[in-house]
């Protein structure tokens, strides 16, 4: 982890570099900090299908374009924001999903932002994380370097097949800590079947 550890310098470098060292590491964003527990990392455009960056810049994707340190926040399914952090020098288009994590300050605000929701639960998936840290739209392109912490480096760390996507299923991207309580169950795509018409076609 001796790259500039957190500076510009350590978000300077290949997503899926970047994930691992990321476990174990605190985000700060108002009274709400969370020790990161799961991640997943997010390649180039051209290269990695399942990025927001495949086929290109967009208007939506833009903050994925660096600089580096970045948060790059997205709506999705209608209803949640996830949060990635921006890797590789301005103009590349990649980064890291923050997956899972667990509150380690200003529990009672996460708390209240995550009505109901046990203190494990509370940052455990990445539109679960992003609502317990209070980030929105807004938060799009907010510099994060100073916001995220040095932590305790994890004993055993696991990589395997991000979770709920429908290409690039077989790259190996997803870094959680072994054992934690606070990972997410990893769900394997299932495609959507297309009801059959009334004549029995498909």
């Amino acid at each position: 982890m001796g790259v500039g550890l957190l500076s510009r310098a350590f978000f300077d470098r290949p997503a899926h570099e970047v994930a691992p060292e990321l476990l174990g590491c605190v985000l700060v964003h108002g009274s709400v900090s969370v020790r990161l527990t799961e991640v997943e990392a997010y390649g180039l455009p051209g290269e990695d299908p399942a990025s927001h960056t495949y086929r290109g810049r967009t208007p939506r994707n833009s903050v994925m374009f660096g600089p580096a340190g970045h948060l790059y926040v997205y709506f999705t399914y209608g209803m949640h924001y996830c949060a990635n952090l921006v890797c590789l020098p301005e103009g590349h288009g990649s980064a890291v999903l923050l997956r899972a994590g667990e509150i380690v300050s200003g529990i009672d605000v996460a708390r209240a932002r995550r009505d109901g929701a046990r203190d494990r639960d509370l940052a455990r998936g990445p539109a679960r994380l992003a609502t317990a840290l209070g980030w929105g739209r807004e938060d799009n392109g907010l510099d994060m370097i100073g916001k995220v912490l040095p932590g305790t480096p994890p004993a055993s760390v696991r990589a395997g097949p991000r979770t709920g996507i429908s290409t690039g299923v077989e790259t190996p991207w997803r870094f959680w800590i072994e054992g934690d309580p606070t990972v997410s169950p990893y769900r394997a795509h299932v495609p959507r079947r297309r009801r059959p018409a009334p004549d029995g076609r498909v």
